[in-house]
């Protein structure tokens, strides 16, 4: 039997995950939690898994719900709905359990079908073309700001169906309304409500248009789904979740790859030859998202303990995907690693609806990159995101020729 651990070590240990050294580096401190004991406990209660096994069965087993939106109240939030950040996170599918969830799902995938995501590769390579072309111009840039931004961005736009003159305001918007997937604070929520607000007041505004003149876009198919109605304000609370997450996640794919690989430039030649294998392994390496916290519903045995009813349980999936005992020499990046299963994008009910959309730009992108500049190499430091849950970089100065 595993043991719940709680010393000074792995109260220091978690407490680094939560700085700008922890948060650039963690893979070392999440092997040391790994070999202290599978299960360990933080400072303020929460279980925290870092193995493979473990961090699936977290985010697969129905019987780990997300907390309900009502238990805001008992971490000082009674009025969350009166919280535009709140109210427009916590009744989103990404934080219901069902039944709710299980209808919301069903009505957004109707619209965000396999077909339609394909439909975008032709779009994806002419935008892909195009940014490689202005970086060709001015010999390199910001990646983020000139690729791994826009790139994404526009895609998820036209999916939804923002104007491409409007929709390069999200990106600060949505990092600031994000920040209470890190922690609820007053402070955080001085910045996420009003970002909150101006989202879904931009997005109800476009709503109000797409009844009036129907297109071929997401929000317009939204409106009009008819099996079990969607209210507005589940429609709002969803395309902006969609919106947010459509190039949060890929943004910080798309600069955590580049960054391993030219880290690894050795492994440069193989992203071309196989775009699948090498962004799946790229998704592992250096997941854009860190981790996913649950709560359980009733007992449950995990990591050769009991679970208690009501527990918080946290989730390392960038630690599960370094755990040895899944993943032959986890700390190297093998491009054509076999059998590879990464749990970037969670799992179970709760998967991430827009993943095959983010591994096409990424299956599209990346190889482009690297056959149009093959000495791309960084032109400066680069600067991580100042987030524990969400792993990217806010710049990264390249050089490129070609």
């Amino acid at each position: 039997m595993a043991t719940i651990v709680r010393d000074d070590e792995v109260l220091t240990l978690l407490d680094e995950l939560t700085t700008m050294t922890g948060r650039r580096d963690p893979y070392p401190r999440y092997a040391r939690l790994r070999e202290i004991s599978p299960i360990v406990r933080a400072a303020d209660d929460a279980l925290v898994v870092t193995g493979y096994a473990d961090c699936q069965t977290v985010v697969r087993d129905a019987r780990f719900a997300h907390m309900p939106p009502d238990m805001l109240a008992f971490i000082g939030y009674p009025d969350w709905r009166e919280h535009p950040a709140l109210a427009l996170m916590y009744t989103s599918m990404l934080v219901l359990n069902p039944p709710d969830h299980t209808r919301l799902r069903r009505l957004v995938s109707s619209a965000f079908t396999a077909r339609r995501v394909q439909s975008l590769r032709p779009a994806i390579e002419r935008m892909v073309g195009s940014l490689l072309d202005d970086l060709a111009a001015d010999g390199g840039a910001d990646f983020v700001a000139a690729f791994a931004f826009p790139l994404p961005v526009a895609v998820i736009g036209e999916l939804l169906g923002v104007p491409a003159a409007d929709r390069s305001q999200f990106q600060t918007l949505v990092r600031d309304w994000t920040q209470i997937l890190e922690r609820i604070t007053p402070e955080v929520l001085e910045r996420a409500d009003p970002a909150a607000a101006a989202i879904r007041d931009y997005l109800a505004a476009l709503l109000d248009e797409r009844r009036r003149t129907p297109a071929d876009d997401l929000l317009t198919a939204l409106t009009q789904a008819t099996d079990d109605q969607l209210t507005d304000d589940e429609v709002l609370a969803n395309a902006s979740l969609l919106f947010a997450a459509g190039f949060e996640t890929t943004t910080n794919l798309l600069a955590n790859g580049l960054h391993a690989l030219l880290s690894h430039p050795e492994q440069l030649p193989l992203v071309a030859r196989s775009p699948e294998a090498a962004v799946e392994e790229l998704l592992r390496f250096d997941s854009p998202v860190q981790l996913s916290a649950r709560i359980a519903t009733e007992p449950i045995d995990l990591a050769g303990v009991t679970v208690e009813a009501g527990e918080r349980v946290v989730a390392y999936l960038g630690a599960g995907n370094r755990d040895p005992q899944r993943f032959t020499a986890p700390d190297d990046l093998v491009l054509d690693r076999a059998d590879n299963a990464p749990l970037s994008f969670g799992g179970g009910i709760h998967y991430c609806l827009g993943a095959p959309l983010a591994r096409l730009e990424a299956q599209v992108a990346l190889p482009a990159l690297v056959r149009r500049f093959p000495s791309i190499a960084l032109a400066g430091e680069p600067e991580r995101r100042d987030s524990l849950s969400l792993k990217g970089f806010t710049a990264m100065p390249i050089r490129v020729a070609g």
